[in-house]
């Protein structure tokens, strides 16, 4: 049967709002996530014939400073390459619409945290798949050379593809690199609930990314996001730095609160994600999903 060009629909059934100079890379108009200047767009990339992940960021081309965090971001995704760590495809400036857009792969089933409050009943199998996801990602990072610290690790910058239970690793805006591994950090950044003493005394190494990775194991068991209890940062603030632990760390079984307690241990004794990952924790215990 023939069909004629009437019998075409006269428009595809989704639209482009906003395509990039070389044509290949489409956004549309779902939003997969926002914050205080960042967009994340649902895209598509001609190309390949994928979907991706449009982040667009509200900048101001007159401030110099505007531009520190989104050109952060690309340059430490640009030279990552991790099975665990979002990729970045391409990046590139809009002074007339005041925008910095960057295109990287989708997860298509948004935050970890988002995933988490979808699905209630989790086995701790599987939470300790994502775990040990998280950690392999953070012990390339670490190791890489420069070491990078994340700075802001937590279960809303960490990303999950529902249908296959992959984790990565993403939102560097507030990543940064040490220049040798006696080097530390002055600069306090970072989500307070998760963020390590040292952190908030502005004197840090690698360590804090791990301490942060330890709340998040809390948060994927409990759903609960640390010091919850506290309603203003402050109270986090003199909890975290007096070593007042989070309460809700006292609901979970001993095995995981072991595991948590070295993660958030003083940062002396703290282990490096490349000891974590032999910690008896993940005993049987393989991403692939290939040990039954």
């Amino acid at each position: 049967m023939s069909i004629s060009a009437e019998d075409e629909p006269d428009e595809p059934s989704e639209q482009f709002v906003e395509m990039d100079d070389t044509g290949r890379y489409g956004r549309y108009s779902d939003l997969l996530g926002s914050g205080s200047s960042k967009k994340v767009y649902r895209g598509f990339d001609l190309v390949e014939g994928v979907e991706i992940a449009w982040n667009q960021i509200d900048v101001d081309y007159d401030k110099p400073e505007t531009l520190e965090r989104p050109y952060s971001e690309v340059r430490y995704l640009r030279d990552i390459h991790h099975e665990n760590i979002i990729r970045l495809y391409s990046y590139w400036t809009d002074e007339k619409n005041h925008k910095f857009n960057f295109i990287t792969e989708i997860c298509t089933s948004g935050s970890l945290r988002d995933f988490r409050a979808k699905h209630r009943n989790v086995s701790i199998r599987a939470l300790k798949k994502w775990s040990l996801q998280i950690l392999r990602g953070l012990d390339y990072l670490h190791n890489h050379n420069p070491c990078i610290i994340h700075r802001d690790l937590n279960c809303s910058n960490i990303f999950i593809n529902g249908n296959t239970g992959e984790v990565m690793i993403g939102d560097f805006g507030l990543a940064t690199a040490m220049s040798n591994e006696l080097s530390v950090h002055t600069t306090m950044v970072g989500t307070p609930e998760f963020m390590a003493p040292e952190q908030f005394n502005e004197c840090y190494t690698e360590g804090i990314d791990i301490y942060s990775f330890g709340f998040c194991v809390l948060e994927m068991v409990t759903r609960e996001i640390p010091y919850s209890e506290c309603d203003n940062l402050p109270r986090i603030f003199k909890r975290v730095t007096n070593g007042v632990k989070p309460k809700s760390l006292q609901r979970v079984e001993p095995e995981i609160q072991k595991f948590i307690e070295k993660c958030i241990a003083p940062y002396k004794d703290r282990p490096t994600a490349s000891e974590l990952l032999e910690d008896p924790f993940f005993q049987g215990i393989d991403g692939d999903d290939n040990d039954d």
